[in-house]
């Protein structure tokens, strides 16, 4: 056999084994390809597969062509998939501390959200391991505000709207009916398509979030108050992340880390700049009154009240968020 014939078959097996020992992490997401979130997804991706020296690689399936939330968890359980982007509520069902942040009208400032995650992101992030999952990112998508195709001025008005919740988020199911109104539970997917037949008129998101999923081609009126913070987080199947090599699961956290670092900032500059679009669009924002904001932020106790009574989310963290607001809103 010529010298020249072995040395291209070592180089032809070492190319085998390269690719053989690669670990491919294969993740869904219903945000659009082309949207910030996308792109600073592929961008870490990128850097983890440099970093690894092609080692790990990230594939990512976006706009929602992999099911809804509950069919990407299921195909996660059957190995299909390895992770997904998901919001707290989408993915309480597995892991209910997921939702701790988004409690309606549990924040009521960014700072306050600020200062509570300084404190908490990480026992949240761990309460996803032993339901099996990694958490390797949290961010916030801001605060959510009711959006409708009707001129919606009080809690009275809701009670005969057709509200959306997240298929599966129960405790913004628990929140509405606190508030007298029997919500429409739907995945994200599905929320345009139902605005546009009237299955529903009325869904709360952010102001960056109604524009990248189109919903201000549809809705007419705003309430100017915050219902909820959003999370958006990046959850993985322990099992993938423990195949690999502890210095590559490393960087995976690394750079990772990064991304959401980046999105936070993102998130924060585009729902500025979205609801000045919205605004610009001849939307109508309605601001309550003193009275008519107490009257929803009493939905918001009664709400909580369930909440705690079902005990939907850790008593211990929801505690350590409560007496973190009691002591910010003390100095104050």
């Amino acid at each position: 056999m010529k010298p020249r014939y072995l040395f291209g078959l070592a180089l032809a097996l070492l190319g085998v084994a390269a690719t053989a020992t690669a670990d491919t992490l294969k993740i869904a997401t219903v945000a659009p390809d082309g949207t910030a979130w996308m792109r600073e997804m592929r961008a870490g991706a990128d850097a983890v597969k440099q970093r690894t020296e092609g080692r790990v690689e990230i594939k990512f399936y976006p706009g929602g062509v992999m099911g809804d939330p509950a069919t990407v968890l299921r195909k996660i359980r059957i190995g299909q998939l390895h992770g997904g982007a998901f919001t707290g509520g989408e993915i309480m069902s597995v892991v209910p501390d997921a939702q701790l942040y988004s409690l309606p009208f549990l924040f009521r400032n960014q700072a306050e959200v600020d200062a509570v995650r300084a404190r908490l992101d990480a026992r949240v992030k761990a309460s996803f391991e032993p339901q099996g999952f990694v958490a390797l990112g949290l961010s916030g998508g801001g605060f959510a505000y009711l959006m409708s195709t009707r001129d919606i001025r009080n809690s009275a008005d809701l009670k005969t709207a057709k509200v959306w919740v997240p298929q599966g988020d129960t405790v913004a199911e628990v929140a509405f009916k606190a508030a007298g109104v029997t919500p429409t539970p739907l995945p994200l997917a599905d929320v345009y398509t139902s605005l546009q037949t009237g299955l529903i008129d009325t869904a709360a998101n952010t102001p960056a979030g109604a524009i990248a999923f189109q919903w201000h081609t549809k809705i007419k009126h705003i309430v100017d108050l915050p219902v909820t913070y959003v999370v958006g987080l990046l959850a993985v199947d322990k099992k993938a992340v423990d195949k690999l090599a502890a210095a590559d699961q490393q960087v995976l956290r690394e750079e990772m880390d990064k991304v959401f670092a980046r999105l936070e900032q993102i998130n924060r500059d585009d729902n500025a700049k979205a609801m000045d679009t919205l605004k610009g669009q001849g939307i109508a924002i309605h601001a309550p009154a003193g009275d008519e904001q107490k009257a929803w932020q009493d939905v918001g106790a009664q709400a909580m009240q369930r909440i705690v009574a079902d005990k939907l989310v850790s008593p211990e963290l929801l505690k350590a968020v409560q007496d973190e607001l009691a002591a910010l809103r003390a100095k104050k």
